[in-house]
């Protein structure tokens, strides 16, 4: 079996009658004893550390029921969108890191109402924890289109598949990042960037992949929510490939990928944008090719790690329903055509809770 790997998903609450953003967050978070977000009318949940993914399925989805019951009993309902398709504004949770974060960075935070899904796998040693995020910075961009789920912005297409990403790299710390080298090469980038006084603390190193600052984990953040469970599970097994060939190839002495940080966002702007069916920027070769290829190129890449953990057809099983049905934001976009905007809404709440 494989790395033991934890799954933190964000999630938007709105009103059950109209479909809107409500304030509820707090409340469900504490009912279901899980986390507060920046906004009011989200919530995250978080799985226990797993080394068997179908335990992990169950422990997600059992806490996507528990938190979607505990907003139903306030006229709530659970979204796993990760950008609201309506017109809605937002507000900032109460309490002091939250209300500090608004000060400093004011609009910037109120339009953050965008939810993401944070993959944590276990690597106890930060030497092995800066190598992997070496080795793993061109692949992410194929994860975050495969986790596309977030089309709409303010109540129009955005021409993005997803949109959040756009949001979410206005933070002045968030994205891709240079090679590390080791543990002490992240200590310094971090020092310098916290010395800066753009980041308030620790916990605003928005990298696409970091090294947890409270879990023997290297955590990736890069990917959307994504509408379905089994999708986020697809999304963990792959992002344990990852990490497991990344410490591999370190171990094995093989260098970093020369690769910069403008051609890493060069390519999660198209994998934001074209998602799953257009082209990607591959990561071997730098260049355009259809998401479809990529997307067997990273299972090639990743596939001894994937059978020594048992997570083979997993994968293969997941993409093949995804390359049938779409992802998130496919599902939204032939949503609104077929019943209007307001119908991504109502119905994203049942698709939550499917497995």
């Amino acid at each position: 079996m494989g790395r033991r790997v934890g799954i933190e998903e964000e999630f938007l609450l709105v009103d059950a009658d109209t479909g809107r953003a409500r304030g509820d967050g707090p409340a469900v978070a504490r009912a279901v004893e899980e986390q507060t977000e920046l906004q009011q009318q989200q919530v995250e949940t978080g799985t226990a550390p797993h080394t068997d993914l179908r335990e992990a399925a169950s422990d997600l989805l059992g806490r996507r029921a528990r938190t979607a019951a505990a907003a139903r009993e306030r006229g709530a309902r659970l979204l796993a969108l990760a950008t609201h398709p309506l017109p809605t504004a937002s507000a900032t949770t109460r309490g002091e890191r939250y209300q500090r974060l608004e000060d400093h960075y004011g609009l910037l935070v109120r339009e953050q109402l965008t939810c993401g899904c944070h993959v944590h796998v276990e690597v106890p040693d930060r030497g092995e924890a800066a190598a992997v995020l070496d080795r793993l910075r061109p692949w992410t961009s194929v994860l975050l289109a495969l986790s596309s789920n977030s089309p709409f912005w303010q109540g129009a297409d955005s021409g993005y598949a997803s949109y959040r990403t756009q949001v979410w790299y206005r933070w002045p710390t968030a994205g891709p990042t240079e090679p590390f080298g080791d543990a002490a090469g992240y200590d310094r980038a971090t020092a310098r960037l916290l010395a800066t006084g753009v980041p308030l603390d620790a916990g605003q190193f928005y990298f696409d992949a970091r090294i947890s600052a409270t879990h023997p984990t290297v955590e990736v953040r890069v990917a959307d929510v994504c509408l379905l469970a089994r999708d986020a599970v697809l999304l963990a097994a792959l992002t344990r490939g990852l990490v497991e060939t990344a410490a591999r190839e370190a171990a094995d002495g093989l260098p970093v990928p020369d690769v910069s940080v403008a051609a890493l966002r060069a390519a999660s702007w198209r994998a934001a944008h074209d998602g799953t069916g257009g082209e990607l920027v591959s990561p071997t070769s730098g260049r355009p090719e259809p998401a479809d290829a990529v997307l067997t190129a990273l299972v090639d890449h990743v596939r001894p790690a994937l059978l020594d953990a048992g997570d083979e057809e997993l994968v293969l099983t997941g993409l093949a329903d995804v390359r049938r049905r779409g992802t998130g934001a496919d599902w939204q976009r032939a949503t609104a055509a077929r019943s209007g905007v307001d119908a991504v809404a109502r119905e994203a709440a049942e698709a939550t809770l499917r497995s």
